[in-house]
C-alpha cells in the first residue's frame, strides 16, 4: 500500500514507535486499547497525521523523525510547493517515504523546467544551500529558439537589470546550437528566463543538471528520486 508524505497506516505507525510487533499492533487496535486524539480507534488502517496523538494504554506513542535528502527528476508540468491550491501536480508528490516526513523543496525549480531538485525535512540543511552567503553554484542546460552570439553572452554574464534587479551568470558555455550551459551562484526568481527574456530569444527548454558537487545522476529516470548518502549530502553542503 502507498502511503503518502503526511501519512502512515496506525498499525505501522506503532510498530514504528517500538511500542510492538505489526502483529500485535493489529491486535492492540482490534482489542480497542488505543487512541487516537483521545478517542478508541478500531480501524488498523487509519492514516495517522503529523498532528496526531496516538496513545496505548493512556501513553503517548512517539516515532522518532528521520531525516531524508532526496534528489528528484522533476518532470515539466510539476510545481513545487506543497500548498499551492492551483496547481494540478505538486512534485513532491512524486516522492514516498518509508516514515511520515513533511518534505519542502530546496530552492526553486519553476514549473515549466524540469531536473534536478533536492527535497527534504531537514531546515537547517535547506538554510544552508538556499542562503546567498554560500553562494552554492547550480547548472543548466538551457534550448533556446534562436542562438544568442558571443556579444549577448558576455552581457549576461556581465549583468544585467531586470525589474529592479541585478542578473548574471557565472559562466555561459554554448555547447551546441541553440544550447547553452548556464552556472549561477544565486537563486533569483526565474533568473535565467528573464535573462534569455532580455536578450529576446525565448526558453524552449530548461533543464538543472547540478546543483554544488551534486549531479543528476545519469541513470535517474524523469519522475523518478533516490535517497542521497550521507556523503552526498555533506558534499553538497560545501563551497
Amino acid at each position: 500500500m502507498r502511503e503518502n508524505n503526511d501519512k502512515i497506516r496506525l498499525v505501522k505507525f506503532i510498530a514504528a514507535s517500538g511500542a510492538a510487533s505489526r502483529r500485535r499492533a493489529g491486535d492492540l487496535v482490534k482489542e480497542g486499547k488505543i487512541k487516537v486524539n483521545g478517542q478508541i480507534c478500531l480501524d488498523p488502517s487509519y492514516g495517522v497525521q503529523a498532528e496526531d496523538k496516538v496513545y496505548l494504554n493512556g501513553k503517548l506513542l512517539a516515532v522518532e523523525e528521520v531525516k531524508y535528502y532526496i534528489a528528484l527528476n522533476k518532470p515539466r508540468g510539476y510545481t513545487c510547493s506543497n500548498q499551492d491550491s492551483h496547481a494540478d501536480k505538486l512534485a513532491v508528490e512524486l516522492i514516498t517515504t518509508p516514515t511520515p516526513a513533511r518534505l519542502y523543496s530546496v530552492g526553486r525549480l519553476d514549473r515549466e523546467s524540469e531536473g534536478l531538485i533536492i527535497f527534504s525535512n531537514d531546515g537547517d540543511f535547506a538554510a544552508r544551500l538556499t542562503h546567498p552567503s554560500f553562494q552554492i553554484t547550480k547548472r543548466y542546460i538551457v534550448e533556446t529558439d534562436i542562438e544568442l552570439n558571443s556579444n549577448m553572452l558576455q552581457r549576461l554574464m556581465q549583468g544585467i537589470t531586470d525589474d529592479g534587479e541585478n542578473l548574471h551568470a557565472d559562466l555561459i558555455e554554448k555547447i551546441a546550437p541553440r544550447k547553452y550551459r548556464f552556472t549561477l551562484s544565486e537563486g533569483k526568481k526565474r533568473e535565467i528566463r528573464r535573462m534569455i527574456k532580455f536578450a529576446n530569444a525565448q526558453v524552449k527548454r530548461l533543464k538543472r543538471i547540478q546543483i554544488g558537487n551534486y549531479a543528476l545522476p545519469a541513470d535517474l529516470p524523469e519522475g523518478d528520486f533516490r535517497l542521497l548518502t550521507s556523503e552526498e549530502v555533506l558534499a553538497l553542503q560545501e563551497k
